[in-house]
Protein backbone atom coordinates (compact mmCIF):
# COMPACT_ATOMS: atom_id res chain seq x y z
CA UNK A 1 0.00 0.00 0.00
CA UNK A 2 0.82 3.21 -0.78
CA UNK A 3 1.45 6.21 2.15
CA UNK A 4 -0.51 8.98 1.17
CA UNK A 5 2.10 11.86 2.41
CA UNK A 6 3.43 15.21 0.52
CA UNK A 7 6.71 16.42 -0.33
CA UNK A 8 8.03 18.80 -2.00
CA UNK A 9 10.33 18.00 -5.27
CA UNK A 10 13.04 20.24 -4.12
CA UNK A 11 13.31 18.22 -1.20
CA UNK A 12 13.07 14.54 -2.33
CA UNK A 13 16.30 15.48 -4.95
CA UNK A 14 17.83 16.14 -2.60
CA UNK A 15 17.05 12.84 -0.38
CA UNK A 16 19.91 10.73 -0.13
CA UNK A 17 17.45 7.85 0.58
CA UNK A 18 15.46 7.73 -2.42
CA UNK A 19 15.80 6.84 -5.96
CA UNK A 20 15.71 9.34 -8.74
CA UNK A 21 13.27 7.79 -10.06
CA UNK A 22 10.86 7.76 -6.96
CA UNK A 23 8.33 10.12 -7.35
CA UNK A 24 7.40 12.59 -3.68
CA UNK A 25 3.99 10.53 -3.36
CA UNK A 26 5.62 7.65 -2.47
CA UNK A 27 7.91 8.80 0.33
CA UNK A 28 6.19 5.96 2.43
CA UNK A 29 7.31 3.13 0.71
CA UNK A 30 11.09 3.64 1.32
CA UNK A 31 12.76 0.48 2.40
CA UNK A 32 12.59 -0.49 6.27
CA UNK A 33 15.92 0.46 6.64
CA UNK A 34 15.16 4.31 6.95
CA UNK A 35 11.53 3.91 8.66
CA UNK A 36 12.28 6.42 11.61
CA UNK A 37 15.27 7.90 10.60
CA UNK A 38 15.41 11.46 10.62
CA UNK A 39 14.48 12.37 6.52
CA UNK A 40 17.20 13.57 4.08
CA UNK A 41 20.36 12.81 6.65
CA UNK A 42 21.58 9.34 8.31
CA UNK A 43 23.92 10.62 9.84
CA UNK A 44 24.34 10.02 13.59
CA UNK A 45 24.27 13.82 14.71
CA UNK A 46 21.36 14.45 12.80
CA UNK A 47 19.33 11.59 14.42
CA UNK A 48 20.58 12.85 17.71
CA UNK A 49 19.58 16.18 17.00
CA UNK A 50 15.98 14.62 16.06
CA UNK A 51 15.72 12.51 19.17
CA UNK A 52 16.69 15.32 21.49
CA UNK A 53 13.96 17.43 19.68
CA UNK A 54 11.51 14.82 20.83
CA UNK A 55 13.07 14.76 24.11
CA UNK A 56 12.46 18.86 24.35
CA UNK A 57 9.25 18.65 23.35
CA UNK A 58 7.96 15.62 25.24
CA UNK A 59 9.09 18.36 28.74
CA UNK A 60 7.56 21.58 26.96
CA UNK A 61 4.46 19.51 26.52
CA UNK A 62 4.55 18.48 29.62
CA UNK A 63 4.70 22.07 31.69
CA UNK A 64 2.00 23.69 29.13
CA UNK A 65 -0.69 21.36 27.17
CA UNK A 66 -0.32 19.19 30.29
CA UNK A 67 -1.18 21.43 32.52
CA UNK A 68 -3.86 23.50 30.79
CA UNK A 69 -5.90 19.89 30.42
CA UNK A 70 -5.41 19.75 34.25
CA UNK A 71 -7.57 22.76 34.69
CA UNK A 72 -10.40 20.31 36.21
CA UNK A 73 -8.42 20.69 39.33
CA UNK A 74 -8.40 24.63 39.46
CA UNK A 75 -12.27 24.15 38.70
CA UNK A 76 -12.80 21.87 41.27
CA UNK A 77 -10.87 24.09 44.18
CA UNK A 78 -12.28 27.47 42.55
CA UNK A 79 -16.05 26.10 43.20
CA UNK A 80 -15.03 25.55 47.19
CA UNK A 81 -12.62 28.34 48.22
CA UNK A 82 -11.94 31.68 45.74
CA UNK A 83 -14.91 31.40 43.53
CA UNK A 84 -17.29 29.83 46.01
CA UNK A 85 -19.56 32.43 45.54
CA UNK A 86 -19.68 32.05 41.40
CA UNK A 87 -21.57 29.40 39.05
CA UNK A 88 -19.32 26.70 37.49
CA UNK A 89 -20.55 28.24 34.39
CA UNK A 90 -18.82 31.43 35.14
CA UNK A 91 -15.96 29.56 36.57
CA UNK A 92 -15.11 27.36 33.18
CA UNK A 93 -14.75 30.39 31.30
CA UNK A 94 -11.36 30.71 32.87
CA UNK A 95 -10.17 26.96 31.25
CA UNK A 96 -12.08 28.14 28.57
CA UNK A 97 -10.11 31.12 27.82
CA UNK A 98 -7.07 28.87 28.18
CA UNK A 99 -7.86 27.05 25.22
CA UNK A 100 -9.16 29.74 23.18
CA UNK A 101 -5.71 32.04 23.63
CA UNK A 102 -4.35 28.58 22.46
CA UNK A 103 -5.98 27.48 19.89
CA UNK A 104 -6.66 31.25 18.17
CA UNK A 105 -2.65 32.43 18.65
CA UNK A 106 -1.46 28.91 16.83
CA UNK A 107 -2.14 30.75 13.23
CA UNK A 108 0.37 33.65 14.10
CA UNK A 109 2.62 31.34 16.30
CA UNK A 110 2.54 29.04 13.06
CA UNK A 111 3.88 31.48 10.64
CA UNK A 112 6.54 32.98 13.27
CA UNK A 113 7.83 29.54 13.98
CA UNK A 114 8.17 29.47 9.78
CA UNK A 115 10.07 32.67 9.48
CA UNK A 116 12.44 32.56 12.97
CA UNK A 117 12.41 28.68 14.05
CA UNK A 118 11.46 27.12 17.53
CA UNK A 119 14.00 29.01 20.18
CA UNK A 120 12.96 32.70 20.02
CA UNK A 121 9.25 31.40 20.52
CA UNK A 122 10.12 28.48 23.20
CA UNK A 123 12.38 31.21 24.89
CA UNK A 124 9.03 33.94 25.28
CA UNK A 125 6.77 31.10 25.84
CA UNK A 126 8.38 29.73 28.95
CA UNK A 127 8.70 33.25 30.81
CA UNK A 128 4.98 34.05 29.45
CA UNK A 129 4.14 30.68 31.03
CA UNK A 130 6.32 31.47 34.64
CA UNK A 131 4.85 35.51 34.85
CA UNK A 132 1.49 33.98 34.67
CA UNK A 133 1.30 31.71 36.96
CA UNK A 134 2.77 34.08 39.62
CA UNK A 135 0.09 36.14 39.14
CA UNK A 136 -2.74 33.60 38.80
CA UNK A 137 -1.03 33.10 42.57
CA UNK A 138 -1.44 36.63 43.39
CA UNK A 139 -4.58 36.85 42.01
CA UNK A 140 -7.85 37.80 44.37
CA UNK A 141 -10.65 38.77 41.84
CA UNK A 142 -12.27 36.73 38.93
CA UNK A 143 -11.19 39.46 35.95
CA UNK A 144 -7.57 38.81 37.27
CA UNK A 145 -7.63 34.41 37.14
CA UNK A 146 -9.14 35.11 33.55
CA UNK A 147 -6.27 37.44 32.92
CA UNK A 148 -3.88 35.94 34.29
CA UNK A 149 -4.58 32.07 34.32
CA UNK A 150 -7.05 32.33 30.90
CA UNK A 151 -5.56 34.81 28.39
CA UNK A 152 -2.12 34.68 29.59
CA UNK A 153 -1.52 31.15 30.15
CA UNK A 154 -3.13 30.06 26.93
CA UNK A 155 -0.97 32.39 25.16
CA UNK A 156 2.41 30.81 26.92
CA UNK A 157 0.60 26.81 25.70
CA UNK A 158 0.77 28.16 22.11
CA UNK A 159 4.24 29.49 22.24
CA UNK A 160 5.44 26.09 23.70
CA UNK A 161 3.24 23.41 22.09
CA UNK A 162 3.31 24.93 18.25
CA UNK A 163 6.96 25.23 17.66
CA UNK A 164 7.63 22.40 19.87
CA UNK A 165 5.08 19.77 17.49
CA UNK A 166 6.04 21.71 14.21
CA UNK A 167 10.06 21.22 14.93
CA UNK A 168 9.44 17.51 15.19
CA UNK A 169 7.72 17.08 12.35
CA UNK A 170 10.17 18.95 10.33
CA UNK A 171 12.75 15.90 11.31
CA UNK A 172 10.44 12.77 10.42
CA UNK A 173 8.98 11.89 7.41
CA UNK A 174 7.99 7.77 7.72
CA UNK A 175 7.32 7.68 11.53
CA UNK A 176 6.22 11.09 11.68
CA UNK A 177 3.43 10.28 14.02
CA UNK A 178 5.14 7.98 16.16
CA UNK A 179 7.77 10.74 16.69
CA UNK A 180 4.94 13.29 17.67
CA UNK A 181 3.12 10.54 19.68
CA UNK A 182 6.04 10.38 22.08
CA UNK A 183 6.33 14.31 22.53
CA UNK A 184 2.43 14.52 23.02
CA UNK A 185 2.99 12.21 26.25
CA UNK A 186 4.03 14.58 27.74
CA UNK A 187 1.07 16.25 27.84
CA UNK A 188 -1.06 13.21 28.91
CA UNK A 189 1.98 12.89 31.58
CA UNK A 190 1.44 16.34 32.66
CA UNK A 191 -2.30 15.86 33.09
CA UNK A 192 -1.65 13.13 35.26
CA UNK A 193 1.09 14.60 37.67
CA UNK A 194 -0.61 18.35 38.07
CA UNK A 195 -3.84 17.13 38.97
CA UNK A 196 -1.96 15.51 41.95
CA UNK A 197 1.10 17.20 42.53
CA UNK A 198 -1.49 20.73 42.93
CA UNK A 199 -4.00 19.24 45.03
CA UNK A 200 -1.52 18.15 47.72
CA UNK A 201 0.05 21.37 47.46
CA UNK A 202 -2.93 23.28 47.54
CA UNK A 203 -3.75 21.28 50.85
CA UNK A 204 -0.08 21.51 52.34
CA UNK A 205 1.34 24.95 51.88
CA UNK A 206 -1.85 26.79 50.39
CA UNK A 207 -2.86 27.94 46.67
CA UNK A 208 -0.62 31.00 46.03
CA UNK A 209 2.61 28.34 47.07
CA UNK A 210 1.47 25.61 45.38
CA UNK A 211 1.09 27.83 42.08
CA UNK A 212 4.68 28.85 42.93
CA UNK A 213 5.72 25.52 42.57
CA UNK A 214 4.30 24.94 39.57
CA UNK A 215 5.68 27.87 38.28
CA UNK A 216 8.87 26.59 39.15
CA UNK A 217 8.38 23.16 37.36
CA UNK A 218 7.68 25.20 34.22
CA UNK A 219 10.78 27.39 34.32
CA UNK A 220 12.90 23.84 34.38
CA UNK A 221 10.83 22.16 31.93
CA UNK A 222 10.71 25.50 29.89
CA UNK A 223 14.74 25.39 29.96
CA UNK A 224 15.37 22.04 28.78
CA UNK A 225 13.05 22.33 26.11
CA UNK A 226 15.09 25.30 24.85
CA UNK A 227 18.47 23.55 25.07
CA UNK A 228 17.30 20.99 23.28
CA UNK A 229 14.57 21.69 20.45
CA UNK A 230 16.00 22.48 16.62
CA UNK A 231 14.09 22.41 13.41
CA UNK A 232 15.23 21.03 10.76
CA UNK A 233 14.94 23.17 8.05
CA UNK A 234 16.03 26.75 8.03
CA UNK A 235 13.76 29.97 9.14
CA UNK A 236 13.54 32.21 6.97
CA UNK A 237 11.92 35.73 7.09
CA UNK A 238 8.81 36.33 4.68
CA UNK A 239 5.65 38.28 4.30
CA UNK A 240 2.34 37.79 4.29
CA UNK A 241 1.21 37.70 0.57
CA UNK A 242 -2.47 36.17 -0.41
CA UNK A 243 -0.85 32.56 -1.79
CA UNK A 244 -0.68 32.23 1.59
CA UNK A 245 -4.89 31.65 1.75
CA UNK A 246 -4.13 28.67 -0.37
CA UNK A 247 -4.91 26.18 2.18
CA UNK A 248 -8.77 27.45 1.77
CA UNK A 249 -8.86 26.12 -1.79
CA UNK A 250 -7.27 22.99 -0.36
CA UNK A 251 -10.43 20.56 -0.30
CA UNK A 252 -8.77 18.39 2.08
CA UNK A 253 -7.39 20.69 4.50
CA UNK A 254 -10.92 22.69 4.19
CA UNK A 255 -12.71 19.15 5.19
CA UNK A 256 -9.87 18.71 8.09
CA UNK A 257 -10.25 21.82 9.71
CA UNK A 258 -14.25 21.87 9.48
CA UNK A 259 -14.23 18.22 10.79
CA UNK A 260 -11.96 19.11 13.59
CA UNK A 261 -14.14 22.13 14.66
CA UNK A 262 -16.37 20.08 15.21
CA UNK A 263 -14.44 17.64 17.59
CA UNK A 264 -13.05 20.09 19.64
CA UNK A 265 -16.29 21.83 20.42
CA UNK A 266 -17.03 18.59 22.46
CA UNK A 267 -13.44 17.13 23.40
CA UNK A 268 -12.49 18.99 26.31
CA UNK A 269 -15.91 18.65 28.14
CA UNK A 270 -14.75 15.23 29.61
CA UNK A 271 -11.76 16.98 31.05
CA UNK A 272 -13.73 19.78 32.58
CA UNK A 273 -16.68 18.43 34.44
CA UNK A 274 -15.69 14.53 34.58
CA UNK A 275 -14.98 15.43 38.97
CA UNK A 276 -17.86 17.29 39.12
CA UNK A 277 -20.15 14.35 37.56
CA UNK A 278 -18.44 11.60 40.09
CA UNK A 279 -19.18 13.69 42.68
CA UNK A 280 -22.83 14.31 41.49
CA UNK A 281 -22.97 10.16 42.06
CA UNK A 282 -22.20 10.67 45.97
CA UNK A 283 -18.63 10.10 45.40
CA UNK A 284 -16.47 11.88 47.85
CA UNK A 285 -14.38 14.78 46.44
CA UNK A 286 -11.22 13.27 47.53
CA UNK A 287 -11.94 10.37 44.87
CA UNK A 288 -13.39 12.09 42.30
CA UNK A 289 -10.57 14.11 42.09
CA UNK A 290 -8.36 11.16 40.80
CA UNK A 291 -10.97 10.62 37.81
CA UNK A 292 -9.71 13.33 36.28
CA UNK A 293 -6.16 11.85 36.53
CA UNK A 294 -7.43 8.67 35.23
CA UNK A 295 -8.73 9.55 32.17
CA UNK A 296 -5.90 11.38 31.56
CA UNK A 297 -3.70 8.59 32.65
CA UNK A 298 -5.50 6.98 29.13
CA UNK A 299 -4.13 9.61 27.35
CA UNK A 300 -0.25 8.89 27.76
CA UNK A 301 -0.91 5.68 26.64
CA UNK A 302 -3.51 7.20 23.58
CA UNK A 303 -0.86 9.68 22.32
CA UNK A 304 1.56 6.74 21.50
CA UNK A 305 0.37 3.51 20.54
CA UNK A 306 -1.70 5.12 18.12
CA UNK A 307 -0.04 7.20 16.52
CA UNK A 308 2.80 4.50 15.82
CA UNK A 309 -0.26 2.35 14.65
CA UNK A 310 -1.11 5.05 12.51
CA UNK A 311 1.97 5.10 11.25
CA UNK A 312 2.03 1.56 9.73
CA UNK A 313 -1.91 1.62 8.40
CA UNK A 314 -2.68 5.51 7.84
CA UNK A 315 -2.55 8.71 9.67
CA UNK A 316 -6.24 9.87 8.46
CA UNK A 317 -7.12 5.58 8.99
CA UNK A 318 -6.55 6.60 12.26
CA UNK A 319 -7.70 10.40 13.15
CA UNK A 320 -11.51 8.98 11.16
CA UNK A 321 -12.25 5.96 14.07
CA UNK A 322 -10.65 7.85 17.13
CA UNK A 323 -13.02 11.09 17.07
CA UNK A 324 -15.91 9.16 16.13
CA UNK A 325 -15.51 6.49 19.21
CA UNK A 326 -14.49 9.47 21.28
CA UNK A 327 -17.98 10.84 20.74
CA UNK A 328 -19.88 7.00 20.75
CA UNK A 329 -18.64 6.03 24.34
CA UNK A 330 -19.63 9.65 25.76
CA UNK A 331 -22.84 8.89 24.04
CA UNK A 332 -23.37 5.15 25.24
CA UNK A 333 -20.81 5.07 28.24
CA UNK A 334 -21.10 7.94 30.29
CA UNK A 335 -24.38 8.87 29.77
CA UNK A 336 -25.08 5.57 31.92
CA UNK A 337 -22.37 5.25 34.14
CA UNK A 338 -23.83 5.31 37.78
CA UNK A 339 -21.47 4.39 40.06
CA UNK A 340 -17.18 4.76 40.22
CA UNK A 341 -16.08 1.84 38.32
CA UNK A 342 -18.22 2.64 35.66
CA UNK A 343 -16.97 6.31 35.48
CA UNK A 344 -13.09 5.09 36.04
CA UNK A 345 -13.36 2.93 33.07
CA UNK A 346 -14.95 5.65 30.91
CA UNK A 347 -12.52 7.85 31.85
CA UNK A 348 -9.11 5.52 31.28
CA UNK A 349 -11.30 4.31 27.47
CA UNK A 350 -11.87 8.38 26.91
CA UNK A 351 -8.53 9.70 27.89
CA UNK A 352 -7.03 6.71 25.55
CA UNK A 353 -8.97 7.89 22.15
CA UNK A 354 -9.14 11.60 23.06
CA UNK A 355 -5.30 11.43 23.53
CA UNK A 356 -4.90 9.54 20.31
CA UNK A 357 -7.06 11.99 18.15
CA UNK A 358 -4.65 15.17 19.14
CA UNK A 359 -1.61 13.15 18.91
CA UNK A 360 -2.49 12.10 14.89
CA UNK A 361 -4.38 15.17 13.71
CA UNK A 362 -0.92 17.13 13.51
CA UNK A 363 1.17 14.61 11.68
CA UNK A 364 -2.22 14.24 9.28
CA UNK A 365 -1.84 18.21 8.60
CA UNK A 366 2.15 17.64 8.09
CA UNK A 367 1.11 14.99 5.45
CA UNK A 368 -1.15 16.93 3.29
CA UNK A 369 1.45 19.87 3.84
CA UNK A 370 4.55 21.24 2.03
CA UNK A 371 7.80 21.18 4.42
CA UNK A 372 8.05 24.68 4.51
CA UNK A 373 4.36 25.41 5.25
CA UNK A 374 3.67 22.71 8.10
CA UNK A 375 4.24 25.84 10.47
CA UNK A 376 1.59 27.87 9.59
CA UNK A 377 -0.62 25.05 8.93
CA UNK A 378 -0.57 23.58 11.98
CA UNK A 379 -1.52 26.97 13.55
CA UNK A 380 -3.98 27.62 11.02
CA UNK A 381 -6.01 24.63 11.92
CA UNK A 382 -5.59 25.51 15.53
CA UNK A 383 -6.89 29.26 15.00
CA UNK A 384 -10.07 27.82 13.12
CA UNK A 385 -10.58 25.67 16.35
CA UNK A 386 -10.16 28.43 18.66
CA UNK A 387 -14.09 29.43 18.80
CA UNK A 388 -15.37 25.99 19.91
CA UNK A 389 -12.43 25.14 21.94
CA UNK A 390 -13.93 28.43 23.95
CA UNK A 391 -17.85 27.99 23.82
CA UNK A 392 -17.36 24.01 24.22
CA UNK A 393 -17.60 24.58 27.81
CA UNK A 394 -19.46 26.97 28.44
CA UNK A 395 -22.22 25.57 26.75
CA UNK A 396 -21.97 22.39 28.87
CA UNK A 397 -22.24 24.80 31.88
CA UNK A 398 -25.04 26.60 30.48
CA UNK A 399 -26.96 23.21 29.75
CA UNK A 400 -26.28 22.46 33.51
CA UNK A 401 -27.27 25.31 34.91
CA UNK A 402 -30.63 24.30 32.59
CA UNK A 403 -30.95 21.36 34.17
CA UNK A 404 -29.80 21.27 37.85
CA UNK A 405 -28.68 17.78 38.51
CA UNK A 406 -28.82 16.58 35.32
CA UNK A 407 -25.52 15.80 32.70
CA UNK A 408 -28.01 14.35 30.44
CA UNK A 409 -27.99 17.12 27.97
CA UNK A 410 -24.37 18.55 28.37
CA UNK A 411 -22.95 14.76 27.40
CA UNK A 412 -25.10 14.71 24.64
CA UNK A 413 -24.26 17.75 23.31
CA UNK A 414 -20.17 16.56 23.67
CA UNK A 415 -20.92 13.05 22.39
CA UNK A 416 -22.73 14.56 19.10
CA UNK A 417 -20.38 16.95 18.32
CA UNK A 418 -17.83 14.31 18.00
CA UNK A 419 -19.33 12.41 15.72
CA UNK A 420 -20.60 14.87 13.52
CA UNK A 421 -17.17 16.16 13.41
CA UNK A 422 -15.61 12.42 13.00
CA UNK A 423 -17.82 12.93 9.67
CA UNK A 424 -16.00 15.79 8.09
CA UNK A 425 -12.41 13.80 8.77
CA UNK A 426 -13.71 11.11 6.79
CA UNK A 427 -14.52 13.10 4.02
CA UNK A 428 -11.15 14.61 4.36
CA UNK A 429 -9.53 11.23 3.67
CA UNK A 430 -11.95 10.41 0.97
CA UNK A 431 -10.79 13.22 -0.89
CA UNK A 432 -7.47 12.34 -0.74
CA UNK A 433 -8.15 8.84 -1.88
CA UNK A 434 -11.88 7.59 -2.35
CA UNK A 435 -10.94 3.68 -1.41
CA UNK A 436 -12.28 3.73 1.74
CA UNK A 437 -9.64 1.00 3.35
CA UNK A 438 -7.00 2.46 1.65
CA UNK A 439 -3.37 3.55 3.59
CA UNK A 440 -4.24 7.23 4.02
Amino acid sequence: MVDIEKQSPSQASKSSLDSSSQSPLHAGSQSAECCGTPHMDTSSSHKWKAWLTVAGSFFALFCSFGQMIAFGTFQSWYSGNQLSFMSGFKISWIGSLQLWAFFFMGGPVGRMFDAWGPSPLLILGTVISVLSLVFTSVATQYYQYLLAQGILFGLSVALLFYPSVSSVATHFTNYRATAIGVASAGSGLGGVVYPIMLRFLFRKIGFAWGVRVSALLSAVSGAIAVCTITARCTAQKRQFSLQDCQVINDRRFLLLVIGSFFVCLGIFIPYFYISDYTESLGISSDVAFYVLSIMNAGSILGRIAPAWLSDKIGRFNLLCPTAFFSGFICLLFWMFADNLAAVATFSAIYGFLSGAFVSVVTPCVAQISEMEEIGTRIGALYTFVSIPSLTGGPIAGALLQSQPGSFVAAIAFAGSSMVLGSSFLLASKLSINKQFFHRV
